[in-house]
């Protein structure tokens, strides 16, 4: 029984990817310190899967910044302007990540959006109609020589051709993209041979696009492809996974390849066909071992299932992860202060390797432990009696429509709210967070541990708070907010506070870059037994005179940015969050707090991959929203924000939102992101924002000018706000304060501007 991981995680069991990364960036390392932590942290990935005896292990899956980022640097696809020979291709890299790097000229970085429906971020590539490829593969050779000196079996991983021209876009003029497979063909065949050369056997060559809904094009373009690659020297196993093959499973399984790898946990009993369809001479590999989530897998069950298919297929079925570990946390083990009960229901990277191992010997006849430690843990979350509570569920059967709809219309709330907030022309705002400095991490720390009082807790995220509010004063800001200094992250702080979801200690999983989050865990009915943001927000608004946002996060991000339990639909568990969230904007009103931010930024992750499951998800999405937001007052001013995205397909939802004003970040695509609303005649406010947080790179004034004068063209200015991308919490104040007074500068420009206009 073979068995083998889609890729694992980068980012170390605590974050040494992260904070190797951050040193280099800001001068405190050296390239080769960087590279050694990297080499490390491969070694040991590499050496776990060994130890649990997988067949095989996983090669170029690790990355300094972005998979997707890497296969644009293996084929040479660099941007024209990070080719201007200020800095080698290693920060070329960086550049291109993250607009800047130790050497070479800053740049206006690679756009970043979602990978599929996670919250993962890849680099998107940019690709011109006369692209050339060439082949660039130091850092693949030198991953697969460090690799064989384990003396273990290797099968390096590759995005495919397919996948990669279908997640890039066009640098400048939209032109047809498959046009350049021919090219990208060779290279990818140039490639291959390469490998070979090293003494390759397997390659996975991952092809994710081929769950969604592809045109004809596509499917021929993927028919021609893999027939121009079949004479390759290696075997090829082509990896498809987040959802089903649907229609195009006969298509996929008659490719000339030696092996297909389906996800099992999203994409239902396909596999079930494969296995009867497939030719005799090819592998099927199974991802019956979640990637996505943290619960343990039933192996009991998995077994009853597999039997039947290792009697008819033998050898050539194989057992992995659905997808790659990347999205779950590394190491459960490191857990001490996790409910031990709770603990006992979860798996995560390092504890997926064993299912696998056990599921294999099992198949083999050799009997495990395990099996029967499995059988327990899952018995006991079954019958646990803190899933389920009997207030929460009473709630739910009272909802209805009305719930979900503010008393009146948006035009006439906003003239009660500009009558009561008086903002002046494009008013200035940012979207939360200010820079969680050393002393904020260090007193959160302290806190958590023991070692610093709640009282003299209180008082430092006082003073911060205090301290970011001067600071907004001082840069001219026309609506404030308090910073979230005592929040360690957007969901975790909610979930630490709302019954029902757990927060791990360790369970950290990369979104981009260094930039790594907690994802709580959700294992039981959602109820929220005091405010949780009311003291804080007040304090912050007895500070000045202008008004102070509160700042939430909204249900449908608390559900994508979780590992959510799957023992009901997630449209129930996000209502109970909605509810939750609904109390707290409530008592945020009553405490005098007049403009609230219910973010979502991950409304758009959360559509099936499917279209036409699109509109059930946005109908209980946008509806969970609207019950979170529709308990205030008219005069009650409504913001939301949302992250990297395309907003064309789903403008009817965003509408349906009914936020009195939306946050978007558009800087890094010059506000063209800005014209689906624009197309769709969004009829409410709108933040586009002005400039990157991702990146170090200081906005110019002139610079914000010329973008809000493109949104100024799109959207009337009367219903245009200026402000940043994102939140500031990963930037230093010596950034933020020069970035926030130059916006300040760029709205007073804007405002004289539209003066002289209306004068004229």
């Amino acid at each position: 029984m073979q068995t083998h991981i889609l890729g694992y995680p980068r980012i170390g069991a605590k974050r040494e990817l992260k904070f190797a990364l951050e040193a280099y960036w800001s001068g405190d390392s050296s390239r080769e310190e960087l590279k050694q932590v990297s080499q490390s942290l491969m070694q040991k990935h590499w050496q776990e899967q060994i130890d649990n005896q997988l067949a095989f292990i996983t090669v170029n899956d690790f990355s300094l910044y972005d998979h997707v980022l890497d296969h644009s640097q293996l084929l040479g696809v660099v941007p024209e302007r990070f080719q201007d020979g200020s800095a080698d291709a290693w920060d070329t890299y960086f550049r291109m990540a993250r607009g800047r790097a130790p050497s070479g000229t800053p740049q206006r970085a690679c756009e970043m959006t979602k990978w599929f429906d996670t919250n993962y971020h890849y680099l998107v590539p940019e690709l011109s109609p006369d692209q050339e490829f060439c082949l660039q593969p130091d850092k693949l050779l030198a991953e697969i020589a460090a690799a064989k000196s384990l003396g273990h079996a290797i099968k390096p991983v590759l995005l495919g051709p397919l996948s990669y021209l279908w997640l890039a876009k066009p640098a400048k003029e939209p032109f047809d993209r498959l046009s350049l497979l021919p090219k990208l063909l060779a290279t990818y065949a140039l490639l291959l041979q390469q490998l070979a050369d090293q003494g390759i056997e397997w390659v996975q060559i991952d092809e994710p696009v081929l769950v969604l809904e592809l045109a004809d094009p596509w499917l021929t373009a993927l028919e021609s492809a893999y027939q121009q690659l079949a004479d390759a020297p290696v075997k090829l196993l082509l990896a498809t996974y987040f959802g089903s093959l649907g229609t195009k499973l006969h298509r996929v399984i008659e490719l000339p390849v030696a092996g297909l790898h389906l996800d099992t946990t999203r994409g239902g009993s396909e596999y079930l066909i494969a296995a009867r369809q497939l030719p005799a001479d090819r592998v099927l590999s199974l991802g019956i071992i979640d990637g996505r989530n943290i619960w343990k897998t039933d192996l009991q069950w998995q077994l009853e299932q597999l039997q039947p298919l290792q009697e008819q297929l033998g050898d050539r079925l194989w057992l992995s992860s659905s997808c790659s570990l990347l999205h779950v946390p590394v190491d459960l083990s490191q857990e001490h202060e996790l409910d031990q009960e709770l603990k006992s229901w979860l798996a995560f990277a390092q504890q997926k390797l064993a299912e696998l191992n056990t599921l294999a010997q099992a198949l083999n006849g050799q009997g495990d432990t395990a099996l029967e430690d499995n059988r327990r843990a899952l018995a006991s979350r079954r019958s646990s009696g803190r899933i389920h509570r009997p207030a929460v569920q009473q709630r739910l059967e009272s909802v209805n429509a009305s719930l979900g709809v503010r008393s009146t219309p948006y035009v006439e709330r906003a003239r009660l709210q500009q009558e009561h907030l008086k903002l002046p022309l494009y008013p200035t705002t940012t979207i939360g967070s200010f820079p969680q400095t050393q002393d904020i991490r260090r007193a959160r720390a302290d806190h958590r541990a023991g070692k610093l009082p709640a009282g003299e807790y209180e008082y430092l995220m006082k003073h911060e708070i205090q301290s970011c509010i001067e600071a907004q004063e001082r840069y001219g800001l026309d609506m404030l907010v308090h910073g979230e200094a005592e929040r360690n992250d957007m969901v975790e702080y909610f979930s630490e506070l709302l019954e029902g979801y757990a927060a791990s200690r360790f369970g950290w999983v990369q979104s981009y870059g260094s930039r790594c989050v907690k994802p709580p865990i959700i294992y039981g009915d959602i109820h929220r037994p005091e405010p949780m943001t009311v003291a804080w927000s007040q304090f912050a608004q007895s500070l000045t005179s202008k008004p102070v946002k509160g700042m939430l996060t909204g249900p449908v991000t608390m559900l994508q940015w979780a590992f959510v339990r799957d023992d009901q639909p997630r449209a129930t568990t996000c209502l109970q969050i909605a509810l939750a969230i609904r109390d707290e904007v409530c008592d945020l009103e009553q405490a005098g707090i007049t403009a609230i931010q219910i973010d979502e930024p991950a409304i758009r992750e959360g559509l099936p991959l499917l279209r036409s499951a699109w509109d059930s998800y946005l109908d209980w999405a946008t509806f969970a929203f609207r019950v979170s937001a529709s308990g205030v007052q008219d005069r009650t001013q409504i913001h939301t924000h949302m992250c990297y995205s395309e907003f064309n397909d789903i403008m009817p939802a965003i509408a349906a939102m009914d936020a009195d004003v939306i946050t978007i970040e558009t800087s890094r695509s010059n506000m063209t992101l800005l014209a689906a609303f624009a197309d769709f005649k969004y009829p409410n406010e709108i933040g586009p924002g002005v400039y990157d947080i991702h990146s170090p790179n200081l906005p110019a004034v002139e610079q914000m000018v010329e973008l809000m004068r493109l949104a100024a063209q799109r959207i009337p200015a009367e219903r245009l706000w200026v402000n940043p991308d994102c939140g500031l919490k990963t930037r230093g104040w010596k950034e933020v304060s020069a970035a926030l007074i130059n916006m300040v500068a760029a709205a007073k420009i804007l405002r004289e501007d539209n003066s002289l206009s209306q004068s004229a």
